[in-house]
């Protein structure tokens, strides 16, 4: 992921030139590639558009761009600029070429509709105009219209697909959904004093809840952490859940009966769980909120008729009742799981498609797992299984992919990932980080040579604890990786961050190499 900063040239020198910026992190990353050669002179209809700034406590910045050309979002094109005392230490980016699209296309806009439409299928319940984008994920750029269609599935999970339509040929070039959930498958307002409840929850027993009002009046906002709240959804839709739920509301702060004929008992749940993750990444990772901004965000419980999944979706949480085995869907692995899918919208962004798809995955896995662990819970001690008190069966084991049913990867394979579920391409780095962590034990294996599916070699790797495996991954998504981030590249991202953590050819940076080896990513 480290490149030329020479393909940057036309994007920078047009941000540069256009007084966009204001003094700070974002002109000084421009200001740097000048200084150092980087850049030569500018080429028409290139922007750059800085997302976040993210500064070390060595003063290291790392400023992420969105890329636009004459007006249109460029997919793929986003990367990370690192400089440090006035000096450019590298860039992070999948753009591989820095040639410019053909602005004619030969279908229309509506010819695109109809081609995506024709693979979503007719259940829909709304759909954008196209929009011409360029795509250049992982290839040369290229014209295409974006094509969104949101409707419902079968199983009633919430879906908002993008499809990316040639403008030349009409060959759909990728797709994914915006709706992140926690398995494949398919209101008023509160606030006031901070106040402390109990929540009798459904798994975790009785545990302080942070709620606002007083005397008698008391809702599931929690003001000590940015406001975010808990509604109920009243089983209605996602589609409608936003307009037709209420705000969690009580006489006595006290929210529940453990049990689910109390409806509050779940809502204690998924405010406990916002809780706890909002935590985790404040205390371990120094971030303040989803969006590090400190705002929260509202949670929606009792989603649906027996709707067995969660979902991260329009910067809110949807938790179903679960149904045929399943308990509801607030475990704190969930909770984390998805409010980290927010955590990597606002960092790397990674596309819902291929590789990066299965490390966004991946991404909330890892970090659910941590919130888990963190949260030290008796009533679910830390683990790498996911969603294991939900049901008989956990919905995926990190240690050995492959326990599923054979659905999962449990290592790379040769050609990548293309075309798989997100949840079952994120087994390879589910596992890599199981071995950086805790090494090989007796629940996992090292990958045979040219092997994907299942774990069959025996090599020794000695872990390096959850607390440095997770830094190293975190600052990974934060800082190195983009959209179109494949496993390879993440392997490089991952070593970078490692260095920047703790050196180059430290203990922990030659485990994130012999991990990732271990799971054929070389």
């Amino acid at each position: 992921m480290r490149t030329s900063t020479r393909l940057l040239t036309a994007a920078v020198l047009a941000a540069l030139s256009s007084g966009a910026f204001a003094a700070g992190p974002a002109e000084r990353a421009l200001g740097h590639l000048r200084a150092n050669g980087a850049i030569a002179k500018a080429a028409d209809g290139d922007a750059f558009i800085a997302r976040s700034v993210n500064v070390d406590a060595d003063g290291t910045e790392h400023v992420r761009f969105d890329r636009t050309y004459r007006g249109m979002p460029v997919i793929g094109g986003d990367f990370v600029v690192h400089s440090r005392n006035g000096q450019v230490k590298g860039t992070s980016m999948t753009l591989s070429s820095s040639g410019r699209p053909g602005l004619s296309g030969r279908i229309s806009a509506d010819q695109a509709t109809i081609t995506a439409g024709a693979e979503f299928g007719t259940d829909f319940t709304g759909v954008q105009e196209a929009r011409k984008v360029v795509f250049a994920r992982n290839t040369s750029p290229r014209l295409a219209y974006e094509v969104v269609f949101t409707g419902t599935k079968r199983d009633q999970t919430p879906t908002e697909m993008h499809y990316f339509v040639d403008a030349s040929t009409g060959k759909i070039l990728d797709r994914w959904d915006m709706v992140h959930t926690a398995k494949p498958g398919g209101g008023s307002t509160g606030g006031g004093a901070a106040a402390v409840g109990t929540g009798r929850t459904l798994i975790y027993g009785n545990v302080v809840l942070n709620s606002a009002g007083s005397g008698s009046s008391y809702n599931l906002t929690d003001t000590t952490r940015g406001s975010g709240a808990t509604y109920d959804a009243k089983n209605y839709s996602y589609s409608t859940a936003a307009r037709r739920a209420v705000l969690f509301t009580d006489a006595d702060n006290t929210w529940g009966n453990n049990a689910t004929s109390d409806r509050a008992t779940v809502a204690a749940d998924a405010h406990y769980g916002v809780a706890t993750t909002w935590d985790y990444y404040k205390n371990a990772h120094g971030r303040n909120g989803i969006f590090n901004d400190g705002k929260g965000v509202k949670s929606y419980v009792h989603v649906g008729t027996n709707w067995i999944n969660a979902a991260w979706y329009a910067n809110a949480m949807y938790y179903g009742d679960g149904g045929s085995g399943y308990l509801p869907l607030v475990s704190l692995d969930v909770a984390g799981h998805e409010m980290s899918h927010g955590v990597n919208q606002a960092e790397a962004n990674l596309a819902y498609s291929n590789d990066s798809g299965g490390l966004n995955e991946a991404n909330s896995d890892i970090m659910g797992t941590m919130v888990e662990f963190y949260a030290n819970n008796a009533n679910d001690p830390g683990d790498y299984k996911i969603g294991e008190e939900l049901s008989s069966s956990p919905l995926r084991y990190m240690y050995d992919p492959n326990l599923d049913g054979n659905a999962s990867f449990d290592c790379y394979p040769a050609g990548g990932l293309g075309g798989v579920d997100p949840h079952y391409s994120s087994g390879p780095a589910n596992h890599f980080f199981y071995l950086l962590a805790e090494g090989t034990t007796s629940l996992t294996r090292t990958c045979a040579p040219g092997d994907g599916k299942n774990a069959t070699g025996n090599g020794s790797l000695a872990g390096i604890g959850r607390t440095a495996a997770a830094a190293i991954w975190y600052r990974a998504i934060r800082d190195y990786m983009t959209s179109s981030t494949t496993y390879p590249q993440a392997r490089v991202a991952t070593l970078q961050a490692a260095t920047a953590l703790y050196g180059a050819g430290s203990a922990q940076y030659n485990a994130v190499a012999a991990a990732w080896s271990a799971i054929n990513v070389n």
